[in-house]
Parts: structure tokens; C-alpha cells; sequence
């Protein structure tokens, strides 16, 4: 059975569009019903789907996973793996979306990062929840967070914000990013797989969204296939709703057609040493509970 796909190509969804007699935007409630099924919510059994529109056209779902044996601020909520969705395929702005429940605060804060948020429209359309009302209409996010705190409070204007290109100008602090300390086991430890990952996980970190520590850092995954998948650290104005490098990895994976999480066979971690928010001792206890075969291997970074 091929993988689900969270990601549905512009020319496919504006076919669908058409067949369906909606506009491109109100296609997105339509889809809602689909993306929900696709969660991982082991501990609450509660399945969150969203689907958002980029300028591109093309169609990003999004989903909640949650994680047993840890605190429940690990898990990774729908909107944060939608935009961490359209991170990872370069979509450079999120339009609109629809979503099977109202977002938390958690959420609505976590959105402030995109440019021009409070504009993005958004549209409330449960699925198999008779407790909860449809919007009748797409509506602007600032009606949920009409006085926002966010990066117009703490940063400069020119200064890039969540999903919009920009280089952090890290490389390795030595020659080789695959250092004897360490290791990520079932044979990737050593040669170039290990290479590969390790210039992977600097990759997101460069491609980190760190402007309120100045700490970017990234995280890459290998499965047993070979097939490599990276995330980036991405902060919040408000701090807390900020997501861990590990967690974006493992929403790559995930949306990368992965299946269980034991099929992951090796990681990397690449963050500035020294830094004033480190990631490392978190992304043990991560990996250490989702795949505990699979050690995380740590490599430090310096700004160029």
C-alpha cells in the first residue's frame, strides 16, 4: 500500500478544484477528513488534521503526534507540523488553512512567525465531532489572537522570519563532522552515510529559525533504506511553543512516507557548542523513547 502523501502537487489540486466546483482555498475543508485519520495520538487518541494553501498552489496537511514515555510538551501539534510542511518544501508563505479543531493558544502563538500572520485566513471544520460548530466562511487568523505578541515586539523588520529564505553561516568546528565520541548504530556510524547525515542535520540548522537565542540547530534521521530526513529548530516570540529540531525531523519523517518509528536506524544533531539553548540532553530523551535502538549522535557547529 503506497505511504499517505502530504503534500499534493498544484497542477493535482487545482484539477481537483475543478472537478469539484470550489475555488482552490475552499477546497481545503474538504480535505480535512483526510488528514485527520493520518495523526499519531497514542496517549490522547485525539486526532487534530489541517490543510493549508501556499502561493505556490500546492496543498500541505498537517497533523499531531504525540510520543508516550514523555512529557506531553514533546508532542508536535497539527499547525506546527503543517508549517514545519511547508518549511520543508520551501513554500515560502501559508495563505490559508482549514483544521478540524480550533487551534490553542499554543498554535495561534506558533503561527505569529510567518509573515503577515494575523492575514492568513482560516477556516474551523470539524470532522466526526458533533460538539463543535463549522465556520460558516474563511476568516482572518487575528480574529483568534486580535492583540498579539510576536516577532514585531522583539525583532527588526528586514530580520527573516519562519519559512522565508536565509543562510546561518554554520560549518563544522572540525574537518570531519564524524567524530569517534558518539554514534548512530545499525551501520551508520562510520563512511559516508554518516557523512551524509551529519551534512544533512548542518543543513537545518543553516535553514533554522533561531533569531530570539541566536542558537539554530538542526536534526537529520536516517531509515533502513538510506533515506535521509532533516528539521529545523524553529523558535517563538513567546518561547514555549518553539519546536526542537528532533521533532521536525520526525515530522519529515513521517510526511516522508516513514512508517514506524523503529524503522529509524541513525541520527545527527548538529547545534552550536556552548550554546545558551542547547538541544542535545532534550534530543536524547527524544530518540532515546521513540526509537531506543537508535543512538543520537552529537556534532557542534561555529558561526562562520
Amino acid at each position: 500500500m503506497d505511504p499517505p502523501r502530504f503534500v499534493i502537487e498544484a497542477c493535482e489540486a487545482t484539477a481537483m478544484a475543478k472537478d469539484a466546483g470550489l475555488a482552490p482555498t475552499d477546497l481545503l475543508p474538504t480535505l480535512v477528513g483526510t488528514a485527520k485519520p493520518l495523526a499519531r495520538t497514542p496517549i490522547s487518541r485525539y486526532h487534530v488534521g489541517a490543510v493549508g494553501l501556499g502561493p505556490s498552489g500546492r496543498i500541505f496537511l498537517g497533523v499531531n503526534l504525540e510520543f508516550p514515555g514523555l512529557p506531553l510538551h514533546h508532542s508536535v501539534h497539527a499547525e506546527q507540523f503543517l508549517a514545519t510542511n511547508l518549511a520543508l518544501h520551501r513554500e515560502r508563505r501559508l495563505l490559508a488553512f482549514a483544521v478540524s479543531s480550533t487551534p490553542c493558544g499554543h498554535c495561534r502563538q506558533f503561527f505569529q512567525e510567518i509573515r503577515d500572520a494575523p492575514e492568513i485566513q482560516i477556516r474551523v471544520f470539524p470532522v466526526d465531532d458533533p460538539d463543535q460548530e463549522p465556520d460558516p466562511a474563511f476568516g482572518p487568523l487575528s480574529r483568534l489572537l486580535p492583540r498579539r505578541f510576536g516577532p514585531d515586539d522583539l525583532l527588526d523588520k528586514e530580520v527573516p522570519l519562519l519559512l522565508e529564505p536565509h543562510h546561518n553561516g554554520l560549518t563544522f568546528l572540525t574537518r570531519s563532522p564524524n567524530p569517534d565520541r558518539g554514534s548512530a548504530c545499525n551501520g551508520f556510524c562510520d563512511g559516508p552515510e554518516a557523512d551524509e547525515l551529519a551534512a544533512a542535520a548542518l543543513e537545518a540548522a543553516n535553514e533554522s529559525h533561531a533569531p530570539y537565542s541566536k542558537c539554530p540547530s538542526g536534526a537529520a534521521i536516517v531509515d533502513r533504506e538510506g533515506k535521509v530526513y532533516k528539521g529545523s529548530y524553529a523558535e517563538s516570540a513567546a518561547y514555549s511553543p518553539s519546536l526542537g529540531p528532533v521533532q521536525a525531523a520526525l515530522v519529515a519523517y513521517v510526511a516522508g512516507g516513514g512508517g514506524g518509528y523503529d524503522g529509524i536506524a541513525g541520527a545527527v544533531l548538529v547545534e552550536k557548542e556552548g550554546a545558551v539553548v542547547r538541544q542535545e540532553h532534550t534530543a536524547r530523551l527524544l530518540m532515546g523513547m521513540v526509537s531506543p535502538k537508535c543512538e543520537l549522535r552529537v556534532v557542534h557547529c561555529r558561526s562562520g
